[in-house]
């Protein structure tokens, strides 16, 4: 792959929005370019190896569930005791908008 120019940075920081100074394109055409070929020096490892399966991650990782479990709920009255204001079984809040 040929090495990205300035124009190439300039283009890529339009699609993103991005304004960037002469200075900044010149700069990050040749970081840019550091980063393509590191990609594609691991890619040149793997390419036509059908024995390595893709990731995401390094380590493999396991999702962790539990069973939902129905469990009595707390006790209304309990649970308002510690309320500063509660009215018909729930908490009493001030209102905070102009409507009924």
């Amino acid at each position: 792959m040929p090495a990205l120019t300035p124009d190439d940075v300039a283009r890529l920081a339009g699609l993103a929005r991005i304004d960037l100074t002469p200075e900044e394109l010149q700069r990050l055409a040749g970081e840019l370019d550091a980063v393509v070929a590191a990609v594609a020096s691991v890619s040149s490892v793997v390419a036509g190896r059908d024995d390595l399966p893709a990731t995401s991650h390094p380590m493999p990782l396991a999702d962790v569930y539990r069973e939902d479990v129905v469990q009595p709920a707390l006790d209304v009255d309990e649970v308002l005791a510690g309320a500063p204001a509660a009215a018909d079984g729930r908490f009493l809040v001030p209102q905070i908008l102009e409507e009924d």
